[in-house]
């Protein structure tokens, strides 16, 4: 089977897309904004051909790659795996007659207010929302449903321009911040107290195959607004322990079936709360933050492999063991600027050791990122452990000991 894979090169695990496509006898054609001479000795392995376009979200330039390749070659699968890239991609399958999610699909797994319409007919618990690009509209909203309410870009991806608003002051600052008087249509959605977590698959003709759930500690908005909280997110290997998993799984299939998801990773966003279980929403595509690589250390599995298993051959290969829990802790700068080094490194490494997968320390005179910037933005570690409970703890201790000193 011939399949096109958009943006071979960055970032740097798409790599492990193209190497599981090739290792199940796939022909993989790269599609990417970078120079041929910027593909790796492995990367030229993997391909048997690669175009060079200006921009992989331009769908004029993406459908015109496609169409070019289609008259040298029988391309069967058009495959993203990026938020950004998924909507071209979508469009181009349709334009080109490529199979694969459709734009529909597509664009109810992108467009938060359209999504919780679709799931909410379909008696799937979801927050109350609304998508407006007027003020007023929004303000009657939020005085209906009562304060806290969130406001996101439509098609927001994790808490990026996620803003959550207490009162009327608030709001207004969240409507300007989110250019909704300039006329941006946003989301508007209950606030919904509890804890987060998700819910990832691989589904194969709509049915999920593998499955994995996390929890965020604490829950990302927070995570990713409060600079001493050392944010974790950790991967359960108890699914089949706990009734809430069986009822996470259950809406997590109601879900892919509502919206006419059939062969694709899935990455769904929960609740749970006085209010009891809750959807948040769900990209048709693979969890970021290199979070396969958890899925794949706490469950003996190569799930890139498993994913090209789906999309090449439809159907599975692997079972996954649940032996281990798995998590990353995120290690925040004290401040802005550049690092200077580090506190307790070695300690932590001593005490755990063999529980360790990976971790990262960017060397003293980097220039400090954000702390909006995510999980990986700064340094980090990566554990694993047969308990959940005694991973969870380990992480704690990893966050009190650890410290990353930067002035």
């Amino acid at each position: 089977m011939d399949v096109l894979f958009v943006e071979p090169c960055f970032p740097a695990n798409q790599r492990e897309f193209v190497r599981a496509l090739a290792s199940v006898g796939a022909r993989v054609i790269g599609i990417g904004e970078r120079p041929k001479s910027a593909l790796d000795d492995e990367l030229r392995h993997w391909l048997v051909h690669y175009e060079q376009i200006g921009n992989v979200t331009d769908v004029g330039q993406l459908a015109t790659a496609v169409k070019w390749l289609q008259g040298r070659s029988k391309p069967e699968r058009l495959e993203a795996v990026v938020e950004a890239h998924v909507m071209p991609a979508a469009k181009v399958r349709e334009a080109c007659g490529i199979p694969g999610t459709s734009v529909a699909t597509t664009f109810l797994c992108r467009d938060k207010p359209a999504m919780k319409e679709a799931l909410r007919k379909a008696g799937v618990p979801c927050a109350q929302s609304i998508g407006s690009s007027d003020a007023y509209e929004i303000r009657a909203f939020a005085a209906h449903i009562g304060f806290p309410v969130v406001i996101k870009p439509r098609d927001a991806a994790g808490a990026s321009g996620t803003y959550r608003a207490a009162n009327a002051r608030e709001l207004e600052a969240a409507l300007v911040a989110c250019e909704v008087h300039d006329g941006r249509s946003v989301a508007v959605e209950e606030f919904v107290e509890g804890h987060e977590g998700f819910y990832d698959t691989l589904s194969i003709g709509g049915r999920v195959v593998h499955d994995f759930v996390s929890h965020y500690f604490p829950n990302v908005l927070e995570a990713m607004r409060t600079r001493w909280i050392s944010p974790q997110f950790i991967a359960t290997n108890r699914l089949d322990a706990a009734p809430l998993y069986a009822a996470v799984k259950a809406m997590g299939q109601k879900v892919i079936e509502t919206l006419g998801i059939t062969t694709s990773a899935t990455h769904m966003e929960w609740f749970f709360g006085p209010k009891g279980l809750k959807f948040s929403e769900i990209g048709c595509r693979p969890p970021g933050v290199r979070t396969w690589d958890l899925y794949g250390a706490a469950n003996e599995v190569d799930l890139y492999r498993e994913w090209a298993m789906a999309v090449v051959h439809g159907r599975p290969s692997q079972t996954l063991s649940r032996r281990f829990a798995a998590g990353i802790i995120a290690l925040r700068p004290e401040c802005d600027g550049h690092i200077r080094g580090y506190d307790g490194v070695g300690d932590v490494l001593r005490r755990f050791e063999g529980c360790v997968i990976d971790s990262h320390f960017p060397p003293p005179g980097t220039l400090t990122q954000p702390v909006s910037a995510g999980y990986m933005a700064n340094a980090w570690l990566r554990m694993k452990h047969p308990d959940y409970d005694t991973l969870r703890s380990m992480l704690d201790v990893v966050g009190q000991t650890l410290k990353v000193r930067a002035s």
